[in-house]
């Protein structure tokens, strides 16, 4: 299962993606030492300049080396990507039974379990994570609507629904279908968190 949701990953190229309110900048960024060019949308203009060096291990940009100049909406902080969702949980390792063995998720060993004053884990989603938390929850357990889409919900993209059905048929772990007939597949972890898993390509 750990295929299917951290499947390997190959990155022909690098890639920058500026994520700046409506006016988000993508280059493509070749191996060695480089000056990109940067595609400007809106009328906010984003000037990119980025360092990149060889290195015989492998090719790796130089830390600090992105400055944006002329952003003129005072609310572009530069949203880079999702990081992590915080999932409450009352019993870590009946959690982790279900995000390990069920979902095949991987535990991020180097986030580290004792710098906070409760129980939890960090589990891999791609290049994002999961960090369970074993804490109170403040939500009621019952009376949550039947189909998770109608819940506060995460979603995690994968590469075969119809695989991951089988999966939760096997374990008894009830689930709803997307009503709107795309490939989706929503289900509950043991806590009552909403999931959902929708199809994406390879």
């Amino acid at each position: 299962m750990a295929s299917l949701l951290n499947p390997p990953l190959t990155l022909p190229q690098k890639k920058v993606n500026c994520g700046i309110g409506a006016a988000a900048a993508t280059v493509t960024l070749p191996n060695g030492n480089f000056q990109p060019t940067v595609r400007t949308a809106g009328n906010h203009r984003h000037h990119l300049v980025v360092n990149a060096k060889s290195s015989t291990q492998a090719d790796m940009l130089e830390k600090d080396s992105v400055s944006i100049e002329g952003v003129d909406d005072k609310s572009d902080f530069g949203v880079v990507s999702m990081h992590h969702v915080g999932i409450l949980c009352e019993n870590l390792e009946r959690s982790l039974d279900f995000y390990q063995n069920i979902l095949g998720l991987k535990i991020n060993e180097a986030r580290p379990h004792d710098k906070l004053p409760y129980r939890g884990a960090w589990l891999w989603v791609g290049s994002e994570m999961i960090h369970l938390m074993e804490l109170p929850n403040p939500d009621p357990l019952t009376g949550r609507p039947e189909h998770g889409g109608r819940d506060r919900h995460t979603c995690i993209a994968i590469r075969d629904v119809p695989k991951l059905k089988a999966i939760l048929d096997k374990a008894g772990i009830a689930y709803t279908l997307s009503r709107s007939g795309r490939p989706a597949i929503f289900t509950r972890d043991p806590d009552a968190n909403a999931l959902e898993f929708t199809q994406v390509e390879a």
